[in-house]
């Protein structure tokens, strides 16, 4: 058996292998994606929020407020200490570094974010994520590694060389992601800490046969060989970094990206970076009863807020600011009614967060329409398909083609103004305006409603979804439409009596409306 074939098996893949401290997981996992080896040397950080949340509790949609106070009143923020981004759109008071840095331009807000037909499971959604597949579909390989595949050939064999000494990415923690899987080995590497970086004593060759134990022998000692390379130059750059700010205590976020920023500063040229903040998943107790400023998630927040905010700082101060570019992302949001344990259910989209000085500062899409009546498990409606904001990522910060994109995405993606050119000075990025003059009537509909709008000569896609956040049915989906007044019959007479949403995408402005079944 050979080395590559030995790799397709996927043992040393789903079984991690502890060497010294040093947790080999077929040379570890990241998640999220990316990286072209050219010439410069910008570096992508990706925080998952793991758990899914509270997306209208973190970015909270002031002018929507008198609505939220009646479907979620024992979590809703007071309004007079939610702090304001802009005058519609507010957010969690535990997050004043935040505000800080959209007051400085150095902060997105990507309004809506999830994928059509949104499955609520921790375990598939995250793998939906990961792999950037349709809800619908198994991919084995994170769209990481089907770009990494491309821009590394031959790995895992000819890594590390003279010209990538590095890791391709480090996934900081002992939880591996499977984003950066390729279809043979995963590009990522996984460090827990400074003090688990071990070299692994190097034994004697065996003399060599054509026994299946003598290859997998020897597969594990070039494994190891490659893993005391990484090793090594991950050591020397603990030792050349450093941090010139003083990043939150009891925060263990704030010790993953304080490593990040160490690293960078010690030289490796590492491309991508994966942290991980925990405990989202707040069913019951989401915040302290009579003080919803308080609370479990107050407190994930706020470390999120105060770990992002030190390390954006702390990048500056190092001099490499505008190297480096950050993201958050969850598997899901939650559902907009509270439930009956002062917490909130699994739901649908959620808004993304992309911070950095080359961050292209405002906010991206409108804030959720929320009912008085909101339907029981009614989740935020999606705006941009999570995989428009990694192709976005992908075409503006690391420069990949738009052929790349839909190769490593298996379609054509909104790209969207999330990433600016610091060489310029910023201009802010607000909520895109209504230009189609949208009409839906009758509603509410019984057996049918009208669709109207006003449509340039841009791609247009009109879809219809419920609460959950099914796709029902795409009505248009086009590369182009000739200009002008454009009307749709929506058959609805089948569907049951509920809410439903009416989603338009027009080029790169998205927009949903509700509209009730009877």
């Amino acid at each position: 058996m050979k080395r590559r074939q030995f790799l397709q098996t996927g043992s040393m893949v789903s079984l991690p292998v502890l060497f010294g401290g040093l947790e080999l997981a077929a040379m570890g996992k990241s998640t999220l994606f990316d990286i072209i080896n050219n010439d410069d040397d910008r570096v992508l950080v990706i925080v998952r929020l793991n758990g899914g949340n509270d997306g209208l509790n973190t970015i909270i949609p002031l002018n929507q407020y008198s609505s939220l106070s009646q479907v979620r009143p024992n979590l809703l923020i007071s309004e007079n200490k939610v702090l304001k981004l802009t005058d519609d759109v507010g957010i969690h008071p535990g997050m004043s570094g935040l505000q800080n840095l959209f007051k400085e331009e150095k902060l997105t807000v990507v309004q809506g974010v999830a994928y059509p037909n949104q499955n609520r499971s921790h375990f598939r959604s995250t793998d939906i994520w990961s792999t950037a597949s349709d809800a619908d579909k198994y991919i084995s390989t994170g769209w990481a590694g089907r770009y990494l595949d491309e821009t590394f050939p031959g790995f895992p064999d000819a890594y590390p060389n003279d010209e990538v000494k590095d890791p391709i990415a480090i996934t900081v923690g002992n939880v591996v992601s499977e984003t950066c899987q390729g279809n043979i080995a995963n590009f990522g590497y996984t460090l827990l800490n400074q003090d688990s970086v071990r070299l692994v004593e190097e034994t004697v060759a065996a003399p060599a046969d054509s026994s299946c134990y003598s290859q997998e022998l020897e597969f594990i000692r070039t494994s190891i060989s490659q893993s005391n390379s990484y090793a090594t130059r991950v050591m020397e750059a603990f030792e050349k970094g450093r941090s010139l700010v003083d990043y939150p205590a009891d925060n263990n976020l704030a010790n993953q990206l304080k490593m990040v920023a160490q690293l960078i500063t010690g030289g490796l040229q590492t491309k991508i970076y994966v942290v991980t903040l925990g405990g989202f998943d707040t069913h019951a107790n989401q915040v302290q009863i009579g003080e919803s400023e308080l609370g479990v998630h107050a407190t994930l927040l706020e470390r999120l807020s105060g770990a992002i905010s030190s390390f954006v700082e702390d990048c500056n101060a190092l001099g490499v600011g505008d190297r480096v570019l950050g993201m958050t992302f969850s598997e899901f949001g939650r559902q907009i009614r509270a439930n009956n344990s002062f917490g909130t259910d699994h739901g649908t989209a959620a808004p993304l967060i992309i911070f950095g000085n080359c961050a292209a500062p405002g906010i991206v899409g409108e804030n959720p329409e929320i009912s008085p009546d909101t339907a029981p498990q009614e989740g935020v409606p999606m705006q941009y398909d999570f995989r428009s904001v990694y192709a976005s990522v992908l075409m503006d910060w690391f420069g990949a083609s738009q052929q790349q994109v839909q190769q490593v995405l298996f379609n054509d993606f909104q790209k969207l103004p999330v990433v600016r050119n610091c060489s310029v000075p910023s201009h802010t990025t607000d909520t895109l305006p209504d230009q189609w003059n949208v009409r839906i009537y009758p509603n509410p509909c019984t057996e049918y409603a009208v669709v109207e709008f006003e449509s340039s000569e841009k791609r247009v896609h009109v879809s219809l979804f419920d609460v959950l956040g099914s796709q029902l049915e795409v009505f248009i989906d086009k590369n182009q439409l000739s200009p002008g007044q454009q009307s749709i019959t929506m058959p609805v007479g089948h569907l049951k009596s509920g809410h439903y949403f009416v989603r338009i995408a027009i080029g790169d402005h998205v927009k949903t409306w509700k509209i009730i079944k009877h």
